[in-house]
């Protein structure tokens, strides 16, 4: 198997599971919002989809580095929620560089909507229990 293709399994894989159990998740997506925002607003973005859009290439490669790090300290910690939110965010990451092929493109926005969906959310808790 390929590694393009290695990705593609993985990034429906997520894609699906978000789609069908994490989002009635709360806890998943309150951490998903959280690691969201925090890197919307470090880049100055209005939304996720926006920030690595207008990423550069060495901010990508550093934030799949960092991603990938603690993603990896999460999973042997057995913190498997914080280790699922950092997959979300590096296969949208990822999907970014892969979108020439049809079928990431058009999951790409879908998987993208949840993850801004989360910082909206994220946002309103934020802003109620300061209230």
């Amino acid at each position: 198997m390929t590694k393009e293709q290695d990705f593609k399994n993985r990034f429906f894989a997520v894609l699906k599971d978000l789609q069908e159990d994490g989002v009635d998740d709360g806890e998943a997506m309150w951490l998903l919002g959280r690691l969201a925002a925090g890197l919307v607003d470090d880049l100055k973005a209005p939304d996720w989809s926006a920030a690595k859009r207008d990423m550069d290439r060495e901010t990508y490669d550093t934030l799949l580095r960092t991603f990938e790090t603690h993603g990896n300290a999460h999973h042997q910690a057995g913190r498997t929620k914080q280790a699922y939110v950092i997959q979300a965010m590096v296969v949208s990451l990822i999907a970014r560089a892969q979108n020439a092929d049809p079928q990431i493109a058009a999951g790409e926005p879908l998987l993208d909507q949840v993850i801004n969906a989360s910082v909206v959310n994220y946002r309103r808790q934020q802003e109620a229990a300061t209230n």
